[in-house]
């Protein structure tokens, strides 16, 4: 391990940019809290969120890089040197890792920079980089639509609400009030609108209620539901593939409704 102060010279630098949706504080916990560190990194990996604390990467294949946290301010910024502990490729302390936090209108823009000591290592972690991070950015999503499948039933709730004031409420707490919806007898843009459209389907097809069919599907902030629509005496009247795209807040921002039949 290695302080600031006796690093070697690191003239190479790794840049790369994401942007994840999903607040900061929630983008952040991932890199203080050891089960979060580990789910993006791997079992086993370990880190201790201050400085001075050590740091353990445990890939899946077995490789160990060792550090030691150099400096946190949360949710704005880590760093942390990274190296093998092998001593192969890069020793224990041999580059520098910071990880910077900014807000965004979509959730959190992610600033990674890798410092180096040799350019041909700095190219070889190039693609690890950009799979890591991705790999990040699902595991923050899953966190953040623990719950689609609930909001998802509350949809097809508050499609079967007859009362249009509960209705909007319903809709209201799972979705943006600019809420898209598009299906084949919809074009629908926010809460209001699709609360007057739910209620003119009611009067047209009077008891038709959909259900979810199955497990919903979810990456990164897209999910997929299919469903049934059933009448009264529970004869289904149609099927179809609902995709919802879920916000950096975890709310409903748009809907795309697929008939199949």
């Amino acid at each position: 391990m290695t302080g600031t102060s006796s690093l070697p010279a690191l003239p190479h630098r790794l840049d790369r940019t994401i942007v994840i949706e999903a607040p900061r504080d929630v983008v952040f916990r991932f890199f203080t809290d050891e089960k979060r560190w580990a789910a993006w990194w791997g079992a086993g990996s370990t880190i201790d969120p201050k400085p001075g604390g050590h740091v353990l990467i445990r890939y899946p294949d077995g490789t160990e890089v060792v550090g030691e946290v150099l400096d946190v301010d949360a949710p704005e910024r880590i760093a942390f040197t990274y190296g093998y502990a092998s001593g192969k490729m890069i020793p224990p302390g041999g580059s520098r890792v910071t990880i910077r936090l900014e807000a965004d209108s979509r959730g959190t823009r992610l600033h990674l920079l890798h410092e180096f000591a040799d350019a041909a290592v700095r190219d070889m972690h190039v693609q690890g980089w950009r799979y890591q991070l991705s790999v990040f950015a699902n595991v923050v999503a899953n966190e953040l639509h623990s719950s689609a499948a609930t909001a998802v039933d509350a949809w097809f709730t508050a499609w079967a609400e007859t009362d249009a004031a509960k209705r909007r409420a319903r809709l209201s707490a799972i979705a943006v009030p600019s809420l898209r919806f598009r299906d084949r007898f919809s074009l629908i843009d926010g809460v209001d609108e699709l609360n007057d459209q739910i209620g003119a389907s009611q009067r047209f097809m009077p008891g038709i209620r959909m259900e979810r069919r199955g497990d919903v599907r979810q990456c990164q902030g897209t999910v997929l539901a299919e469903w049934a629509a059933l009448s009264n005496d529970n004869q289904e009247r149609g099927r179809g593939t609902n995709v919802y795209s879920f916000g950096p807040t975890g709310k409903i921002e748009s809907v795309i409704g697929f008939w199949t039949s």
